[in-house]
């Protein structure tokens, strides 16, 4: 037995809360993991946005969605996670069960390519309004490259500002790793 991963919390703490038939987002679709993980919580009657800027993450999801026959539910979106709030229909706004994030670059892709706290952010602002009662939004943060450090201290600062009548954050993560390992926030709507 060990202790989880961050991913592998976020989906803990993301799976405990969702029900069949929801709404979910996964934000930074990359490989598509958190993708497949939310259509499976969410079964066949349920919703996943899954929004990525690069195409070839949305490829490599969508490749991973048909090879586990998962993809009916799921509307695949090539934007900037910042566009959240538009990609997502107005009906669905305040009723989003749950809001996964995985910052940082594409795992095997350009570590160029990176996601920004100056989008981050925005994103994030409109994670939490499309969240329903009780929904919960997870961040993985990356503080192991500068643009990663950056906007982890971006994200931590902001969680750390949200009115605690309104919601509850957590961070989950490793303290004796080297090399600033990655670690969860998650934050629950009340």
């Amino acid at each position: 037995m060990h202790f989880p991963k961050a991913t592998e919390m976020a989906h803990r703490l993301v799976g405990e809360r969702l029900k069949k038939r929801q709404i979910t987002v996964d934000a930074t679709a990359g490989n598509g993991h958190d993708t497949l993980f939310l259509v499976g919580a969410v079964g066949g009657g349920g919703t996943v946005y899954a929004i990525d800027v690069q195409s070839g993450a949305l490829a490599e999801t969508e490749k991973r969605l048909e090879d586990a026959e998962a993809k009916k539910q799921v509307k695949l979106v090539e934007a900037s996670h910042a566009d959240l709030a538009s990609v997502v229909p107005a009906k669905h706004h305040g009723k989003v069960a749950a809001a996964m994030f995985n910052l940082g670059y594409l795992p095997g892709g350009d570590k160029s390519l990176t996601t920004r706290w100056e989008t981050t952010l925005p994103a994030l602002r409109a994670a939490i309004s499309l969240l329903r009662e009780g929904g919960v939004l997870t961040v993985v943060c990356y503080p192991g490259h500068p643009a990663g450090a950056e906007e982890a201290n971006a994200v931590s600062r902001w969680v750390g500002m949200l009115d605690q009548v309104d919601y509850r954050v957590v961070r989950y993560g490793f303290e004796n790793v080297t090399n600033a390992p990655p670690f969860l926030i998650a934050v629950e709507k009340v």
